[in-house]
């Protein structure tokens, strides 16, 4: 069963390279529409109207950036691959759930790479919209590790902070309870 295209939105606030990201996904015989967008203020517009599958999102953008894009729409985040110049946000795109991080300037190879594991895990949740997360992503004295759900015996709810229990050990992560029942696998 082939997958239906997958529709793409670019967002950067610099034209070249919006421009170059369209160019290359232009090439993709599985990409259906790409969507330009020159700041965060649009991209949460178009993601709320047009809810991509798939967004390319700069970190630094001018008065609303690619993570107050994601805070802005909320439970309603697509897949996302960072694209930016910077390396220091790195870390924190993949807390936020991002798929990949590509860093300017990337070559194709590295481009394909991000897009072959978008394309997995579309088709992933495309076949199984209703399974559960695998593993968790839990930051924890400043790295990330992965539990597997199936080890958690119990998750702890207070206010904004999640308390996940595994045998003697215990996290505190700031996140709301609903977020973390919603967690995409990773």
């Amino acid at each position: 069963m082939k997958q239906a295209p997958i529709h793409v939105l670019v967002v950067d606030d610099e034209a070249l390279a919006r421009r170059n990201l369209t160019l290359l996904l232009d090439g993709d015989p599985d990409i259906g529409t790409v969507t330009e967008c020159q700041s965060g203020a649009e991209a949460v517009e178009a993601i709320t109207k047009s809810k991509p599958d798939l967004v390319f999102l700069d970190v630094q953008m001018p008065e609303c950036g690619g993570f107050d894009v994601l805070e802005l729409v909320g439970n309603k985040i697509p897949a996302v691959i960072f694209v930016t110049a910077y390396d220091e946000y790195a870390l924190r795109a993949f807390e936020a759930g991002a798929l990949d991080y590509l860093l300017k300037p990337f070559d194709d190879t590295r481009f394909a790479l991000a897009l072959g594991r978008a394309k997995q895990r579309l088709a992933h949740t495309s076949l199984s919209p209703n399974q559960p997360a695998e593993r968790l992503a839990i930051k924890s004295r400043g790295q990330v590790i992965f539990l597997k759900v199936t080890d958690i015996d119990w998750i702890e709810a207070s206010g904004d902070y999640v308390s996940i229990h595994v045998g003697k050990k215990s996290w505190l992560q700031r996140e709301a309870i609903a977020t973390v029942a919603a967690t995409r696998p990773v």
